[in-house]
């Protein structure tokens, strides 16, 4: 592939670089250069143009995704259509994903052209979880080199492996001694039921009994005797040995106990057994929480078919360590619900991020406060995005307006969705309202961010995210740094039609006081939130790395 600078005469049929708007039409990157795209570059007058140029043997981007796809699927495992030099694979039941990373590795370093990005090994996945997706980076592929990778992906098939989850019947032995409350076993039940569920199974009524090992051992019996699949036992006292009482009670069964303790915490006191071909736990004591932790380790490769022997809880300390620290930015229970080894598969909401880049910039004239570049060339705007790229919130919507070429341009090829505010000399509200109203229907909610506010993270963002529940009533979700209200701001689609019923150069802010009753206020570490920089003195109070040179 020939890339680089053409002249026009030369250019028709290559590929286009860079996106380039010329008056109305948008040239994207990545289309073929036609007669009627290049007699606009010349109205513009340009003589040549940035492309590519295919040379005998090469595969366009799409073609070259589209095969290496194929052998990497299996079965349970779907795919997408091929679309700039991207395909992605997506899981069609919910189950366990199993990878094989140095199949992986070996694929991804064939040729820096071709890459396969994967959820981790024993990832837990629902219906359309993303699992996999192969990007072609550049606009086409040597066919020898695509010919190497697609060998190797057939050799002893997919590397992937997707495992489904089984309805399993699961039976649950609570033991009590005097003094425990009703209510801590009622809890317990209930979260061990939702666990189950979660993973497609059923809990079969749970028996209650003494804290005894012939008790226990009676009741395992009784719901063998149900047909149970698997057997879990948690103790009114944590299990500290394996001949303690809910081990003993698996052996009473005529069960036999396989491993004790795994190096997950929490977990570590996890007791894993059987009796007969049905697997049997002594659970730990955190298993009465609902946050993860080393049984989920264990229960979602057990619903998937997965056998798990002494060695393989051995071998879980990798990752194991998911004991909450004071440093640590959220709870793991408020954590985005991003698939994980060993959690259980999660409904999150699907939350849009729009990016204001709309504004005049009259505070900074002459400048774009959004094009002004740091000292390593990075335009302001393009560091909000990669911010915002970098948080669980998708698809992103870039909203335009003023100098809205120069913005895509600066922009460049990063994966969002760019929509223009014809109005958006009204003010505010004009580009608000364009970026609200472009969000897709399938989105629960969209946090709003400002392209001048390039010290947010994405790591704040998904604080704001993992605290939107719609069922608690947290509907307005916004970040304050020492009890000050800042941006982003997250906002529940049913504020939509208020949000697009305003007018002028202010923003949705007043909805705040106006529906209190479902605001959640998240504080930030640092006022990183508060910070936008429209002025040339802003931008001096910018980190050292992030100053742009010749502004002011």
């Amino acid at each position: 592939m020939k890339f680089g600078s053409t002249p026009l005469d030369e250019a028709k049929g290559a590929i286009m670089a860079h996106s380039q708007r010329v008056g109305d039409r948008m040239i994207r990157k990545g289309s073929l250069l036609d007669e009627a795209a290049i007699e606009a570059l010349r109205g513009l007058g340009r003589v040549e143009v940035i492309c590519a140029r295919l040379e005998p043997g090469d595969v366009p981007e799409d073609i070259a995704a589209d095969r290496l796809a194929t052998p990497l699927l299996s079965p349970l495992i779907g795919r997408s259509r091929a679309a700039t030099g991207r395909v992605n694979l997506v899981a069609e039941v919910p189950g366990l994903l199993r990878v094989d990373t140095a199949r992986v590795d070996r694929l991804n370093t064939i040729d820096e052209a071709l890459t396969i990005g994967t959820l981790p090994d024993y990832a837990v996945v629902a219906p359309k979880d993303l699992v996999a997706t192969i990007k072609i980076i550049p606009f086409s592929v040597p066919g020898n080199v695509l010919s190497v990778a697609e060998a190797l992906a057939r050799q002893a098939g997919s590397p992937l492996a997707l495992h489904p989850f089984r309805h399993l019947k699961v039976g649950l032995v609570v033991s009590q001694l005097p003094g425990l409350k009703d209510s801590v076993t009622d809890k317990t039940i209930a979260i061990t039921d939702a666990r189950i569920t979660a993973l497609t199974g059923m809990l079969l009524p749970p028996v209650r009994c003494p804290h005894q090992e012939d008790e226990i051992g009676k009741a395992l019996e009784g719901l063998v005797a149900l047909g149970a699949d698997l057997l879990l036992v948690i103790g009114a006292s944590a299990v500290v040995d394996r001949r303690d009482v809910g081990p003993a009670g698996i052996v009473r069964a005529g069960g036999e106990i396989l491993h004790f303790g795994m190096p997950v915490d929490p977990g570590n006191l996890i007791c894993l057994g059987r009796i007969g071909e049905r697997p049997a736990l002594v659970l730990p004591g955190c298993a009465r929480s609902p946050s993860l932790n080393g049984i989920d380790f264990v229960l979602t490769r057990l619903f998937a078919g997965i056998p798990v022997t002494g060695r393989d809880v051995m071998r879980m300390g990798v990752g194991g360590l998911l004991k909450e620290m004071e440093t640590r930015p959220m709870p793991r229970e408020k954590a985005p619900a991003t698939p994980r080894s060993g959690a259980a598969p999660r409904s999150a909401p699907t939350i849009a991020a729009v990016v204001l880049g709309a504004g005049r910039s009259r505070r900074m004239a002459p400048h774009n406060k959004l094009l002004v570049q740091d000292k390593a060339g990075k335009t302001m705007i393009a560091r909000v995005v990669d911010n915002v790229l970098s948080s669980n919130a998708r698809p992103i919507l870039v909203v335009t307006g003023h100098q809205a070429e120069q913005v895509e341009q600066a922009v460049g090829g990063r994966p969002v969705r760019y929509v223009h505010a014809e109005d958006y000399g009204d003010g505010l509200s004009a580009s608000l309202k364009t970026g609200i109203a472009a969000v897709p229907p399938e989105c629960a909610a969209a946090v709003v961010c400002l392209g001048d506010m390039p010290l947010v993270t994405g790591r704040m963002i998904d604080r704001l995210l993992s605290m939107y529940d719609p069922t608690e009533g947290r509907l307005i979700v916004l970040p304050t740094f020492r009890g000050k209200q800042g941006n982003p701001m997250l906002w529940d689609r049913r504020f939509f039609p208020e949000i697009l019923g305003i007018s002028g150069d202010s923003g949705a802010r007043f909805l705040v006081g106006k529906h209190a009753e479902f605001v959640c206020e998240v504080e930030m570490a640092d006022d990183a939130v508060l910070r936008d920089f429209d002025t040339t003195e802003s931008l001096a109070t910018l980190p050292k790395g992030m100053r742009p040179e010749g502004v002011g």
